[in-house]
């Protein structure tokens, strides 16, 4: 039986569509009209942008037997439409994408068709090279995407460091009587890292919660009230990372609410580097098991966009094209669990091209009645982004500790020169002989949190220092005379 939800449905071979247009064949038509486009557009002459290259939109015919211009090729008659073809090719330079990249990710091998679309009714494709996601939208999220292009221009060339979208095409395929716009963005969780955790985060709580439908998926995607379940001490950030990823979303926040954007979402992605290590280490003493999920072992390639990653959009430094050498190299935001333990984050706002429409205000005001209307995800832009801003800061991603060396300082015990580096671990501490060190998050030191203790010294100073598995830090002082 047919089963659709949106334009996304499944023919009776078991085939995607989408408006009645076979996946196969939408993948060829998008592959053979990027080809086109970019070919001729490299032949035209680089320029700087003008404001009518926003509103360009230009067209090419492919029939089956080909032409002139266009291949042979064995699926139905179409027409591909690129948008503002000048302007997005001043988008990907901006973003470090040279012609050939683009079209050697996009068209040298076949896309891939993600098993998860979400409940959107979009069909996504993700390159074989992980590089780039493309993504049917709506007419009207394509047109509101053309609007938006002048502003975005402005945006980009006023700041990089942004976890907005990276739009780098607009396109659209003519296929059976039917429009099917497609857009290309830069892919957030590459596939060659595997995602332990998925969240899709709005700062809403009114039905925020995952369905049971999804729950059933191999990495189900979570939402707001399964992380304040899940995590309710939050995600552990370096001060430095929580406060850069804090302007960013403040940042980005700004700029959707002065376009009058609601409803869009934080996804995030996280790969836990400790748990990584423990399934390798199974796999290997056990041979495998049934069921365990199994990381993939090829290597992240180099991205070739720039400011693409999670840590490049929140600290705006572009690492080029290097190779990779660790896993605090694959892009992801370092940090902490509750358990104390690594994880790498991938995040970025997704779904911004929502406006605040007639309808979305109809949607609130019926919501409104029935739930709290604060806690409904459809809500005007300005108390949306206060909402969604005031949630990922000081819910989702938390400050951790100030690291030791900087709080000693602060107190007159440590020189700013003197190293402190990890040291051995203990098991047997008597926590008599510790003294608490302030401005940490708990009091009380239990002796039942001392495995696993991390002891940390200062060179040419008796002080040894040590943190519990709740995270919390205490000094030692051997010899009282060292200290003045």
């Amino acid at each position: 039986m047919k089963k659709t939800i949106g334009h996304r449905g499944v023919d009776p071979k078991g085939e995607t569509t989408y408006k009645k247009t076979t996946s196969s064949a939408l993948k060829g038509a998008i592959q053979l009209g990027i080809t086109h486009t970019v070919g001729s557009l490299s032949q035209k002459a680089e320029r700087d942008v003008l404001m009518q290259d926003f509103y360009v939109v230009e067209s090419i015919f492919f029939p089956s037997e080909g032409s002139n211009l266009t291949p042979a090729h064995h699926h139905g008659d179409f027409r591909f439409k690129t948008y503002a073809p000048i302007a997005f090719r001043y988008f990907r330079e901006l973003f470090g994408i040279r012609p050939d990249d683009y079209l050697y990710s996009l068209c040298n091998d076949p896309l891939i068709e993600l098993s998860n679309p979400g409940a959107s009714g979009s069909i996504f494709y993700v390159t074989s090279d992980d590089e780039f996601i493309i993504k049917t939208v709506q007419h009207k999220e394509a047109e509101f995407l053309q609007k938006l292009l002048p502003g975005y221009f402005m945006n980009l060339n006023q700041n990089k460091r942004t976890l907005l979208p990276k739009f780098y095409g607009l396109y659209c395929v003519q296929a059976g009587g039917k429009n099917i716009r497609i857009v290309v963005m830069n892919n957030l969780l590459p596939c060659s890292v595997p995602m332990h955790l998925k969240y899709d985060l709005k700062g809403s709580t009114c039905k925020r919660r995952a369905s049971p439908k999804e729950r059933e998926k191999r990495v189900p995607t979570f939402k707001d009230l399964d992380f304040i379940q899940d995590m309710p001490e939050g995600i552990q950030l370096e001060p430095d990372n929580y406060n850069a990823l804090s302007k960013t979303i403040q940042r980005d926040c700004l700029l959707l609410q002065s376009f009058k954007i609601m409803d869009y979402s934080l996804l995030v992605g996280i790969h836990n580097v400790d748990q990584a290590c423990r399934e390798r280490a199974g796999v290997v003493e056990g041979g495998g098991s049934e069921g365990a999920v199994t990381p993939d072992h090829r290597r992240p390639q180099a991205q070739k966009a720039l400011y693409s990653t999670a840590m490049e959009s929140i600290q705006g430094e572009a690492k080029g094209k290097g190779a990779l050498e660790t896993e605090d190299q694959w892009g992801g935001i370092p940090a902490r669990n509750s358990k104390g333990e690594r994880i790498l984050v991938y995040i970025g706002i997704i779904d911004i091209l929502q406006s605040y429409r007639f309808i979305k205000k109809i949607e609130h005001s019926w919501k409104a009645l029935v739930h709290d209307g604060d806690t409904v995800s459809v809500h005007r832009p300005g108390f949306y982004a206060e909402r969604f801003q005031r949630f990922m800061c000081n819910t989702v991603f938390k400050k951790a500790r100030k690291f030791i060396k900087l709080q000693l300082f602060q107190r007159g015990i440590v020189h700013p020169k003197m190293t402190i580096q990890s040291s051995v671990t203990h098991s047997h501490v008597d926590p008599k002989t510790f003294v608490h060190l302030p401005n940490t998050n708990e009091d009380i030191f239990e002796k039942d949190n001392l495995r696993n203790i991390s002891v940390f010294f200062v060179h040419t100073m008796k002080v040894s220092f040590v943190t519990n598995s709740l995270q919390n830090t205490f000094f030692y002082v051997p010899q009282k005379k060292g200290l003045k």
